[in-house]
């Protein structure tokens, strides 16, 4: 389950694990994602240390891991397309 949110300077996407019946309620803390127009960051709080980790990616990085998703195995490099 996820929930999308648009505040004032960002989109925040909040994906929710509901565990998965067939492995038993395997559950992590949400991760939250905050979509601004210079960075991306991703939270998560963990209970073992009683923090929230936080990532940040540029946009280039956002766009490398969108594409690494799709990709198999291997090593790569991202092309910018210019006007």
């Amino acid at each position: 389950m996820f929930t999308i949110e648009h505040e004032f300077d960002s989109t925040v996407v909040t994906l929710v694990d509901e565990g998965d019946d067939a492995d038993g309620p395997h559950l992590n803390e949400d991760v939250t994602i905050n979509a601004f127009a210079d960075c991306v960051t991703l939270e998560q709080w963990d209970p073992r240390t009683d923090q929230v980790h936080k990532i940040t990616l540029s946009p280039a990085q956002l766009r490398d891991l969108t594409a690494a998703l799709n990709l198999p195995e291997g090593i790569y490099r991202s092309e910018i397309k210019g006007d």
